[in-house]
This record gives structure tokens, sequence and C-alpha cells, in this order.
């Protein structure tokens, strides 16, 4: 039997193989960090605390009319940690914070109104707690905020001669704080941030008892107006939300 070679060799290539599969590529799968979660952390930075003094009682008669003895910034720095928590929806993050700071902001100036006297004030410490609302573009959020803040303050009059302490007051008081920063998330749990805030102190009267040449009964009160600017760098370690992936 003879093999008809002209027909084998007119097939077309590739006939006697099977067809080849089609397989879809894999879908791009890109990660959406989650801001949503509990966050712990620290803070260092620095701040001025304006303050003006207004004489209305001397030696417990009223100063009439009140009399200004001046102003002055006491700045320094602060150091503290804060803890809060934030929810994500959509790119929308809403938050509650708790802050605290330890502060060594301290300053003075010659009263205008007491000869040889110079007025200073130190805030010791500065707390908050205040509601946020940002938006987040991927590992990268930007906020607002806003809420209540507390001073922890130290009046003393010195002699400007001596520099002998010869009356001094203190308070806590409680005021208004708005603010904004940036954070940035620099590994799944972890993120750095830098942060301003103002806060309205108001004018809260300061009593201050004489302390030299003795101790004794009321020096005078002072209406004290202070505002307080800050500025800080925040680390923060997050737990809840998870990083998700979006096809």
């Amino acid at each position: 039997m003879l093999l008809d070679w002209s027909r084998w060799a007119s097939r077309p290539r590739g006939a006697d193989l099977p067809a080849r599969a089609y397989s879809k590529a894999p879908a791009v799968v890109s990660a959406i960090y989650d801001w949503s979660g509990f966050y712990l952390g620290l803070n260092a930075g620095g701040a001025s605390s304006h303050n003006c003094w207004t004489n209305t009682n001397s030696l417990g008669l009223a100063t009439i009319p009140n009399a200004a003895e001046g102003c002055h910034n006491a700045t320094g720095g602060l150091v503290g940690g804060q803890l809060g928590y934030r929810w994500q929806a959509a790119n929308w993050v809403f938050g509650v914070e708790a802050k605290g700071d330890w502060a060594n902001l301290k300053a003075s100036n010659p009263s205008t109104f007491i000869a040889g006297t110079t007025n200073q004030t130190k805030v010791d410490a500065v707390g908050q707690v205040t509601g946020q609302l940002g938006y987040a573009w991927n590992t990268v959020l930007w906020y607002v905020k806003g809420g209540a803040v507390v001073t922890d303050n130290k009046y003393q009059g010195i002699a400007t001669a001596t520099a002998v302490v010869t009356d001094q007051a203190t308070d806590t008081r409680w005021g208004g704080v708005v603010g904004t920063g940036v954070e940035v998330s620099f590994a799944p749990n972890w993120s750095v941030g830098v942060e301003y805030d103002h806060m309205f102190m108001g004018n809260h009267n300061a009593t201050l008892n004489t302390t030299a040449p003795a101790p004794g009964g009321l020096s005078r009160i002072d209406g004290v107006k202070q505002d307080v600017d800050m500025g800080s760098v925040h680390v923060n370690y997050r737990w809840g939300g998870p990083v998700i992936s979006k096809y």
C-alpha cells in the first residue's frame, strides 16, 4: 500500500494540535489604608501663651478705672501624649481625642502700674478633649479639630531690683481650641504627623496674695487675658481597622 504524501503535506500546520485555552489576566489589587481604630501616641513641640494683665483691685480697694499692667508671651516646650479613636467612612474620617502635655512656658514684663514690680506668667500643663473631622488620601490624613482645653497657670509679682517674689496666684482655666493637622502612615499600624492648635482661654481674674516680706492676705486682683498657640509633632500606634484590599 502506497502512502499519499501529497495529501499529508497539504494539511494545515497544527491541525492535529488542541486549541489553546484562553485565560483572563488577574485583577489588579490595590491596598486601601483604613484609619479606623484606637490609637495611642506621644507628642512634643512648642507653644506661646500671650498674657495681658489688668489690675482691678489693690490691697482690697477697687482700681477705678482698671489699670493695664502690660503683656508678655510665655514661650517654651511641651511634651505629652494622646489617646483617641477614629472611624472611616469612604474617604471621610471622624474621631475623638484626649491629649495632655507637661509645659514650661514662661515670660515676664515690668508692670506699667506698680513701680518696681515685674509680672511673670508660667504655664505648667495643657490638656485637650476634642473632636476631629478629616479626609484621607489612602495613607495621608488631613483633619480639623475643635473642643475644650484646660491650662494650669502660675502668676507671680517679682521685685525687679531684688528678684524676690512679692505676691503670687495659681489657677486652672478652661477655654476652647481649634486646630488642624496632617498625619501620614509609614507602617501598617504606625503614623507620624504635625499639628497646629489655637486656644482661646478668655479673661479670668487672678487673686494674688502677698509672699514677701511675709506671707499675708490679698495683694491685688488682676484680670489676665490668655491665648495660646501650639505646634507639635505626633507619633501614633493604631490598633483596630485593617488594611483593606480593593479590586
